[in-house]
């Protein structure tokens, strides 16, 4: 009889957000730069929504489509929401997926000025994933990051990453 590998296994976040200067040419400077942070927090909703349901494809199972970004602080895993998000469900922007490799998913977006995503200058300090663009949507996971002031002629890229091991 084989044993059951009781390891816990682990599933964790982690961002980097940075906030660039549009250049005529096309290109952008990089004048802000959170680094990688991490670990996130993976909402009780976010286990139950977008993994335990999507494993066993459940009606109502959720997979994540669109980044938000906010002023507030760290969600716990009784969050819904993102805190302190930017203008709520109207300036969340859709994400690009790519597999970096089998255990890792990846979500990179930008937030770009001409979308006009900041009516004016704001300190940034966190950042979230989302099913939907909707006020109803549901947050899988969010993380801080050191708070950074954003004008509202300035982009913002963002990668987050979902690490499991």
């Amino acid at each position: 009889m084989s044993q059951v590998d009781d390891k816990v296994h682990n599933i964790r976040g982690f961002s980097r957000v940075q906030i660039t200067n549009p250049k005529p040419d096309g290109t952008e400077e990089i004048v802000g730069d959170s680094g990688w942070t991490g670990p996130n927090t993976i909402t009780d909703l976010g286990f139950l929504q977008y993994l335990n349901m999507s494993l066993g494809g459940s009606a109502g199972a959720k997979s994540v489509a669109y980044i938000a970004l906010g002023t507030g602080s760290a969600p716990n895993a009784s969050h819904v929401t993102l805190d302190g998000e930017i203008s709520a469900s109207t300036k969340r922007t859709t994400v690009t997926f790519a597999t970096a490799n089998s255990r890792s998913a990846q979500f990179t977006a930008t937030f770009s000025s001409s979308a006009s995503f900041l009516a004016s200058a704001s300190t940034l300090s966190n950042v979230g994933l989302y099913n939907a663009a909707t006020s109803d949507a549901t947050l899988f996971a969010g993380n801080t990051f050191t708070a950074s002031s954003c004008n509202s002629n300035q982009n913002v890229n963002v990668t987050y990453t979902i690490k499991f091991s």
